[in-house]
Formats: structure tokens, C-alpha cells, sequence
């Protein structure tokens, strides 16, 4: 029974299972809280500002203005604190001849401002005066870092609202004086998030204390722009744990606002901020003083107080600019609302985010360790479109603030890590390849197995290939007249010549037995065209004999013959021996038949002897075949037609076709029983060719059987 896919990767490449275990369980430990990694979370911060700089709209927004208190107010107006007369007057211009919807005053009132002996009214009475049923909202802060400590007086908090458990909860504050919180009909805290790399990204829209439902100042600004239209709180659809939708039903329009599980939203930052940014109006807060300003030039728009002046900015660190305007916070949570634009993280993200990285996991582990490079890249890339384009569904789409850092990280760290080991594990694998194959194959077919080297191994299979034996003729007798010494040079000498040829042509080198040698085509390289490989290396051979034969005649030597044998056919091939010996060899009949081929050269005076199925394979089409006999040899009970090669058919000359056709007839009438004709026949063709001894032997064949049939008695078959 053999192993599945999966699990034979798994076992052939146990630590990239590990590896992207790992990482899982990395990313599972941050994702659960486990083991938070403050990297991990400021990364987490960049993509969401990388998300909403893809979105921001960068264009002035008309509906909110700010009144901004600028150096040039200061010098007009003295510097501040500005009394509360004028004060007074600023606001009875925004609200009364302006016409604003709604004025947030994002500063805090916390002391009693000193009369002058001759005011006929206190400057504090005179503000409350103008805030008094005006669509005005006062500023305060909550406070969690002063042991509790407050000051002032807190406004009411929202009637018939209630915090829950995930709520952000606060425990001192810092309001305005009892007098204006008396006379303001609305106030909002404006207090924001900033992460743990000090960037405001979130800000509350509602938060808890003491039990009771607070308003921020951009929610309150929107409830009284609106009309002072009420708030209904209800949890979001579908049910989520925390998640919370806000809806203000105005006279003529109602807003929806969705918030997170602590009531928070991101701020979404329209673009570039300050008085040159773009993204919001501001007048100089000493023009509306001095009413410069057209009457109800700024009617139905929201305005809020802000600092430009040196030494009074109130700046932030935020995803649009490390010193950004407190105030266009508000500015810009005001503009997302009536655009719809606000997006929060829902209550689930952590079932989300521990769902996608499991499953992330799932894929990563079973597929991974059954790809290489380019399908690892493959698998990476689409993993990465998957994680996208849920973020972007549902960042565009239903306006959730979804984690990403996480999965990103997962496949970013068990691709690159699944690669870096890979190219160590694949080097090895090559290098142990290499080492296992070099004395057997030619360098080009080890560089080839190299560059997939799971795909090869000397385990014993079995395979239809092409084997040759090529034994020197005559080296023995040769030897009795040499000295051990010149035949070890002459030996090593034509086995290097016979090994290039076959290593040109694509063959393994099985073994050197004394002279001959033995070798095979189609592994551990798989090839289609092993035959005809085979018998182009037995050619080439022959011509490289005979090249090293007219080298030896210059010096006046004897020649060399060689004999070799082909079969093509099913056989054993793999690691063969015991553990204290192994060598990488083909076994079986179709070798033996190889064996038994090339010591038949000698018999029928030929150099190379193949089977048919050799011809059959390499091509009846592609060489000059000359048939030899239809024999059966030594060990095998079915007899085998043989061939011998004369070359390829592409240089067969029409001289060598006649006399191929005139040796068919010959063999034609010695198989009919037409032996004279066949031995005539065979005498003329070795007249005509007396360098081919297959002739000459055959019509030895032939008298041989003429004068056995003039012997034998009467009747006699």
C-alpha cells in the first residue's frame, strides 16, 4: 500500500511542516492575546493607515469650518486666555448672525474668570448668557491617570442610555464651571485613543462612567446640527457581542454611525490637516470677531474653536502627519459621519482573525510541502488575494476594521521561511544527489537531476531501458605481449574514449568489467528516446575506434575491434547489494539478452549486434539495419531475429541500399532452403565487399550445410 501525496511529502520534508506549524502557532499566540508582539501590533496600525490613505477623499469638506485663534487673532485681540465677554461675542456672531448649525468649543472653562471693578456683569454670567439655548457644545475630558482626581462640574449624562461591559471606563474628568455646564445644552468629552505607538487612529463616541452613557464632543456637535435629534443605541446587525450602531434621527436627515465593542470609530482623516491642508476651512477667529464675515456666510455649517497660535496648538500624532490639529479630529469624525464613512473593529475580529490563520494553517501545511519554488510562490500570492480582497469587502463594503497583520505576517513568514529552508534542504538534496549519481551518469544529466532532485532516488524499480555491453576484442591476447604497466595505460586510455561517447549521448555507466563495459539509457533520467540514444552512442563507438586505430597504426601498433550488444526491454534498475556493498545496476532476462548479443559479434563478424525490439525502437526508418539471423541464445527458450547497424539512414548511400537489398534476398533463400542461390549471392557480395567479413561467413554457413546435405543418407531431411 502506498502513502498518499500528502503524507509522503510529509515525510520527505518533515521540517516544512514544522516551520509552517510554527509560524501558525506564533500568529495564533498574538492574534489570542497569548502573546501579544507590540511589533506585530504596530504593523497592525500601519495597515490601517495604509487602508485609510487608499480612501481619503483630500478635498475641502464646506460643512465644517474652524474658527481658528491664530497669531494674527492674538495680536488683534491680545493674548489668551481671552476674557469670556469676548467669548460671548464670538458666539453670539457664529450662532446668532453666522447662522451655525452647531459651535464646538474644544477648550475647557475650568476657573471663575475676575470681574474688572467697573463690569456692570460677571464675564462668566455673560458667556452662559450666550451659550444659553444655543446649538452650542462645551468640551471636558475624562481622566483615568490622575488617581481619580475632577474638576468642575460633569454634565448630565445621556438619559435613559446605559454603558456596557466592553465600554471604555473612565475615573476622574475635568469639566467647565458649574454656571456654564448649568447653562449649555450640550457638552461632549473629546478624548481620544492613541495606540501604543502614539498615533491617534480611534476616537470614542461614547464611553462610561460611574455607570452612566457619555457623549463625545463630535456626536454631541451631530445631535444638536441636527436639531438636538435624539440617540438610540442598539446592538449592531447581525447580533455581534459589543458592537453597538448609533442612530440620530434629525428632522431632515438621520445618521447611523456603527461603533465598536469600546464605542470607539477610526477617524477618518480626510487628508493633510492645518490651515493649508486642504481638507477643512479656517477663518481667523479675530475676522468673525470684527464681522468681516458676510451675515450667515457659514448658516447650516458646523463650526469648531481651534488653536493655531504658537504656544497654544493642541497637536497630534496622527496617520495624515506626526503634529495634526486636535481640533480637525473632531472636524474630521464630524465629516465621516455625514458621509458615512466610519468604520470600526466589530467584537468578532478575534474569531475572524483566529478563523483565517487556522485555515490559512490548514492549506499552508498540507499543500506547501508539496510544492517547489514557482507553486510555492503560487500558493503565497494566492493565499495573499484571498486575505485582500475578504480586508477589502469588508473594509469598503461594510465599513469593518478587519486584523490583517496577522495572516499577512503567517504567509509571509512560512513562505519565506518554507523557502529559505527549502533552498538549504534542496542544495543538500542536490549535493547528496550528486555525489550518489556523478560516477554514473554524465555531468549534464547529474546538473539536470539537480534541478528536481525529488524526483530521482536509487531505489530498485522496474522500468523498460536500453542496456550495451562493449567488450574489447582481442585485449587479452594482446596483453601476453605488453607489460602490465603499457596495458593499464592502453585500457584506461579507451575506456576514458568509450565513456565520453557514452556520456554524450546520455548514458549511465554500470560498471567496467576488466575490458568491457556495461551501461544503460532511460534512468535514473527518464527518457523517450533511450534506444535510438543507444545505438547513436554504438556508432559513434565504432567511429572513435576507428579514429583510435589509425593513431595506432601512425605508431605501429596493432589494431583494437570491439563488440557490442543492445537489447531494449523491461528490467530491474536501482541500488543493488548488500549493506556492506552496493552499486547502482540493471538486472534481468533483457540484460542477460544484451550479454549474449555482444559475444554473437565474433560469430557473425560484426562489431554490433541488436535485438529487434532495438529496432523497432530507435526507428526501422532512421538507420541502416542489415539482419544478421533468427536465433536463440544461450539461456533463452524463444529465439530473437538480430540486426547489425551500418549507420544512420540519412547517410546511406545507394551503393550500401543495393547491397543490403542483394544480402536480403541471400537470407531470403537460405531460410526457403535455396542454399546455392543464397550462397552464390553471398560469395559475390564478399567479391564486392571484402572488408565486411559477414559475407565471407555466411557462405562458409552455406558450403557447410551444402556438403552436411551431400552426407546425409537417402531421404534424409
Amino acid at each position: 500500500m502506498r502513502d498518499s501525496p500528502s503524507v509522503a511529502a510529509a515525510m520527505r520534508h518533515p521540517w516544512r511542516i514544522g516551520a509552517c506549524a510554527a509560524v501558525l502557532l506564533l500568529t495564533l499566540a498574538h492574534a489570542s492575546g497569548w502573546w501579544p508582539l507590540p511589533w506585530v501590533q504596530r504593523w497592525e496600525g500601519q495597515l490601517a493607515d495604509l487602508r485609510l490613505a487608499l480612501v481619503q477623499p483630500r478635498t475641502l469638506d464646506e460643512r465644517v469650518v474652524v474658527i481658528d485663534i491664530d497669531e494674527a487673532s492674538m495680536q488683534a485681540e491680545g493674548r489668551w486666555p481671552w476674557s469670556r465677554t469676548r467669548m460671548a461675542a464670538l458666539v453670539r456672531e457664529l450662532v446668532e448672525r453666522q447662522q451655525v448649525a452647531a459651535l464646538g468649543l474644544d477648550v475647557v472653562f475650568a476657573e471663575p474668570e475676575r470681574a474688572p471693578a467697573t463690569a456692570r456683569v460677571a464675564p462668566d454670567d455673560a458667556l452662559a448668557r450666550a451659550i444659553a439655548g444655543a446649538p452650542v457644545v462645551l468640551g471636558y475630558y475624562f481622566t483615568s491617570d490622575r488617581e481619580g482626581r475632577r474638576s468642575g462640574l460633569l454634565p448630565p449624562a445621556l438619559a435613559g442610555q446605559a454603558p456596557w461591559p466592553q465600554l471604555l471606563h473612565w475615573s476622574g474628568y475635568g469639566a467647565n464651571l458649574p454656571a456654564l455646564t448649568a447653562a449649555a445644552s450640550a457638552q461632549g468629552f473629546f478624548n481620544a485613543v492613541t495606540d501604543a505607538d502614539g498615533v491617534v487612529r480611534v476616537v470614542p463616541l461614547v464611553a462610561g462612567f460611574e455607570g452612566a452613557l457619555y457623549e463625545s464632543m463630535g456626536l454631541a456637535l451631530l445631535r444638536r446640527g441636527l436639531g438636538a435629534a435624539p440617540l438610540r443605541i442598539a446592538p449592531a446587525a447581525p447580533p455581534a457581542d459589543g458592537n453597538r450602531m448609533l442612530t440620530l434621527a434629525g428632522p431632515t436627515q438621520t445618521l447611523v454611525l456603527p461603533v465598536g465593542a469600546r464605542g470607539t470609530v477610526q477617524v477618518p482623516y480626510r487628508g493633510p490637516g492645518g490651515p493649508h491642508g486642504g481638507s477643512f476651512r479656517y477663518i481667523a477667529a479675530a475676522d468673525v470677531l470684527a464681522g468681516q464675515l458676510p451675515a450667515a456666510s457659514l448658516r447650516g455649517r458646523y463650526a469648531l474653536l481651534g488653536f493655531t497660535a504658537p504656544g497654544l496648538m493642541d497637536l497630534r500624532a496622527t496617520p495624515v502627519g506626526e503634529a495634526y490639529p486636535g481640533v480637525e479630529v473632531h472636524a474630521n469624525l464630524i465629516s465621516g459621519a455625514l458621509d458615512g464613512r466610519l468604520r470600526y473593529r466589530p467584537s468578532w475580529a478575534l474569531v475572524y482573525e483566529v478563523g483565517l490563520l487556522l485555515a490559512l494553517g490548514a492549506v499552508f501545511i498540507t499543500v506547501l510541502p508539496r510544492l517547489g519554488l514557482l507553486g510555492a510562490v503560487f500558493l503565497g500570492g494566492a493565499s495573499l488575494a484571498v486575505v485582500l480582497a475578504l480586508d477589502a469587502a469588508a473594509y469598503l463594503g461594510a465599513h469593518l476594521l478587519l486584523p490583517l497583520a496577522g495572516p499577512l505576517l503567517f504567509i509571509a513568514a512560512a513562505l519565506v521561511l518554507d523557502l529559505a529552508l527549502g533552498y538549504g534542504a534542496e542544495r543538500r538534496a542536490r549535493h547528496r544527489l550528486a555525489q550518489q549519481f556523478a560516477s554514473y551518469v554524465p555531468p549534464e544529466l547529474v546538473r539536470q537531476m539537480q534541478r528536481e532532485p525529488h524526483r530521482y532516488d536509487m531505489q530498485a524499480r522496474t522500468e523498460e531501458l536500453t542496456v550495451m555491453f562493449c567488450d574489447l576484442r582481442g585485449f587479452t591476447t594482446l596483453a601476453e605481449t605488453q607489460s602490465p604497466a603499457a596495458m593499464q595505460a592502453l585500457l584506461r586510455e579507451v575506456l576514458q574514449r568509450l565513456t565520453e561517447v557514452i556520456a554524450r549521448h546520455h548514458g549511465t555507466i554500470d560498471k567496467y568489467m576488466g575490458d568491457c563495459v556495461m551501461a544503460f539509457w532511460g534512468a535514473p533520467v527518464r527518457s523517450e528516446q533511450h534506444a535510438r540514444q543507444a545505438v547513436d552512442a554504438a556508432l559513434e563507438i565504432r567511429a572513435a575506434l576507428r579514429a583510435l586505430n589509425a593513431e595506432r597504426a601512425g605508431d605501429g601498433q596493432p589494431a583494437l575491434a570491439v563488440g557490442i550488444g543492445l537489447n531494449t526491454g523491461p528490467m530491474a534498475v536501482g541500488n543493488m547489494g548488500t549493506a556492506l556493498r552496493r552499486t547502482y545496476t540493471v538486472i534481468g532476462d533483457a540484460v542477460n539478452l544484451a550479454s549474449r548479443l555482444e559475444g554473437l559479434a565474433t560469430t557473425y563478424g560484426v562489431d554490433i549486434v541488436v535485438s529487434q525490439a532495438i529496432m523497432q525502437q530507435a526507428g526501422a526508418a532512421e538507420f541502416a539495419w542489415q539482419a544478421l539471423d533468427h536465433v536463440r541464445v544461450r539461456g533463452r527458450r524463444q529465439a530473437d531475429h538480430i540486426y547489425t547497424v551500418r549507420g544512420p539512414a540519412d547517410v546511406a548511400t545507394a551503393p550500401l541500399r543495393h547491397e543490403l537489398a542483394q544480402w536480403d534476398e541471400a537470407l531470403a533463400w537460405w531460410r526457403e532452403g535455396q542454399v546455392e542461390a543464397s550462397r552464390a549471392r553471398a560469395q559475390h557480395l564478399a567479391r564486392q565487399h571484402p572488408s565486411v567479413a559477414l559475407y565471407a561467413l555466411h557462405a562458409q554457413r552455406c558450403t557447410a550445410a551444402i556438403e552436411a546435405s551431400h552426407r546425409a543418407p537417402d531421404g534424409a531431411a
